[in-house]
């Protein structure tokens, strides 16, 4: 998806991140890489998008951070909290109510008066 629509990708960033980092803590850049190749790079996020959003929602309580140092590297983990996974279940919800009233759309087509 283009980035200039931004509207319709209001909340997907933090959507995808919440459904990653519900399988397993991940990093920062370890989130750009996996939501470009899940999304088959449809969908490329970079740092400047991500860590904000990662900031805001540890900030909310969704997510708990911790560092850890890993081959040597000292990296920021993030793990999805109670918290998060209610988030992540309503922003799911509402994400498959919209893309699924779009496909009505799309599959019936539009009838002109």
């Amino acid at each position: 998806m283009a980035e200039n629509n931004s509207n319709f990708m209001s909340g997907v960033p933090e959507l995808l991140i919440l459904r990653l980092v519900r399988e397993k803590e991940m990093y920062g850049y370890e989130l750009v890489q996996a939501i470009r190749e899940r999304s088959n790079e449809a969908i490329a996020l970079g740092e400047g998008v991500i860590y904000p959003v990662l900031h805001a929602l540890e900030r909310d309580g969704a997510l708990s951070s911790s560092r850890k140092t890993v081959n040597g590297r000292s990296r920021v983990y993030y793990a999805l909290t109670a918290t998060g996974a209610k988030r992540l279940d309503d922003l799911a919800g509402n994400w498959s109510r919209l893309t699924g009233a779009i496909q009505s759309i799309l599959v019936s087509g539009v009838q002109h008066a």
